[in-house]
C-alpha cells in the first residue's frame, strides 16, 4: 500500500497540516521543519495525489487529445506536436483514439470531462454532434484538429485542403493525365470532399471536364486495405484509369500495391499521388508523390490555442488557423 501524507507525518514528527503546507505553501514552514518533511518523504516512497489535489482546487493540468485513427502516422505526428507544447508548458496529454466511431468519440469525451481534463483538442467525426456541442457550453475550452468550420463557435486549426487537391490535379493533369481516379474515404468528411473540390478546379482549368475525367471511389474508410480492394477490383476490370488520386498516403500505399500486383508499371502505365507525405511515403516499393501537411505544427498550434484559452479565457479570442499543403514530387508520379 502507498504511504500516505499521514505516515510522512508521522515519521517526521510533525502535523499532517505541516505536510500539507511543504508541499503546498513552502513558505509558511521553517527550512529546517522542510528539509525534516522532505527526508519522510524520500525514505518512504510518498508520492503525492495530484488528481485530487487538483480537483479540490477546481483546476487541473491535462488535456485531452481526441484524434480519429492512431494507426495513421498523420495522427502520430499531430499528438507529438500536442505533447511537444504540453510538456514546454507543464500539462499532461490524455490521449484517446476514436477509431472514427461516434459512439466511442462520445464516450471518450464523457470520460475526459468526468475527469476535469482543462480542456479538450479534438479529430470530431462529425464537427458538431451533442455531446461536443454540450462540452462547450459547459465552458470546457475545445479545439478542432484538422477540422475546420466557421460556425463553430471554438478554435481550429487545419489544412487548406482544397488547395491540396488542386496541387495534386495540377500536377497530374500537367504531366497529360485526362482520366484520374480518385480514391477518397467517405464525401461526408470535409477534408475528402474539399481534396475532390480541388481536383475538380484543376481539371477544370487544365480545359477538361471533372465530370467525365474523374471518377470517384469512396471508400467507408481511409485504411490501405480497403484501398487495395477497391483498387484491384477496378484495375481487373480493365479500367482506363492513367492516374490517381488518393485521399491520404495509407490509400495510396494501398492503390499502389493493388496496380503493381495486377500488372501495371507505375508510373509508366498508372500514376499515383498521396495526401499527407507520411514518413513511409517516401520509402514505398515505388517512393509516392504527395502533398504535404504540417503535421506536428498543426498540433502545436492546436495546443497552443488551447493552453491560451485554459490560462487566459478572459482575454482569449478564438482563432481558425489555416495552414497551406505543399507538392512533393516522387517517383510515383515521375520516373
Amino acid at each position: 500500500m502507498s504511504p500516505s501524507i499521514k505516515d510522512v507525518a508521522e515519521r517526521a514528527g510533525v502535523s499532517v497540516g505541516t505536510v500539507s503546507n511543504v508541499l503546498n505553501r513552502p513558505e509558511r514552514v521553517s527550512e529546517s521543519t522542510r528539509q525534516t518533511v522532505l527526508a519522510a518523504i524520500s525514505e518512504l516512497g510518498f508520492v503525492r495525489n495530484s488528481s485530487a489535489a487538483q480537483l479540490r482546487a477546481g483546476t487541473s493540468r491535462s488535456i485531452g487529445l481526441i484524434v480519429l485513427d492512431m494507426a495513421n502516422p498523420f495522427f502520430h505526428y499531430v499528438a507529438k506536436g500536442v505533447e511537444e507544447v504540453a510538456d514546454e508548458l507543464g500539462y499532461a496529454v490524455v490521449l484517446c483514439d476514436s477509431d472514427d466511431r461516434a459512439a466511442r468519440e462520445d464516450r471518450y469525451l464523457q470520460v475526459l470531462e468526468e475527469q476535469r481534463v482543462r480542456g479538450v483538442l479534438i479529430t470530431p467525426i462529425e464537427v458538431s454532434s451533442k455531446r461536443l456541442d454540450a462540452l462547450r457550453r459547459r465552458g470546457t475550452p475545445t479545439v478542432l484538429v484538422d477540422r475546420h468550420d466557421p460556425r463553430v463557435n471554438c478554435c481550429s486549426v487545419a489544412v487548406d485542403d482544397v488547395i491540396g487537391g488542386q496541387l495534386a490535379g495540377n500536377h497530374l493533369t500537367e504531366l497529360g493525365h485526362e482520366r484520374i481516379t480518385y480514391f477518397s474515404g467517405p464525401l461526408t468528411l470535409r477534408q475528402c470532399s474539399d481534396r475532390l473540390q480541388g481536383l475538380r478546379r484543376a481539371v477544370a482549368s487544365a480545359g477538361l471536364d471533372p465530370d467525365s475525367a474523374i471518377d470517384v471511389v469512396e471508400a467507408p474508410a481511409m485504411n490501405a486495405r480497403l484501398a487495395h480492394d477497391l483498387a484491384r477490383d477496378r484495375f481487373g476490370e480493365g479500367d482506363d484509369t492513367t492516374a490517381a488520386f488518393c485521399a491520404n498516403d495509407l490509400m495510396a500505399l494501398g492503390v499502389l500495391r493493388a496496380a503493381l500486383s495486377t500488372g501495371r508499371r507505375v508510373p509508366g502505365d498508372l500514376a499515383i499521388v498521396g495526401y499527407d507525405d507520411i514518413e513511409f511515403a517516401a520509402d514505398a516499393a515505388v517512393p509516392l508523390t504527395s502533398i504535404s501537411q504540417p503535421t506536428q505544427q498543426i498540433g502545436r498550434a492546436a495546443a497552443q490555442l488551447l493552453v491560451e484559452e485554459c490560462d487566459h479565457p478572459e482575454t482569449h479570442a478564438h482563432q481558425q488557423i489555416m495552414f497551406k499543403p505543399e507538392l512533393v514530387v516522387r517517383e510515383s508520379t515521375t520516373p
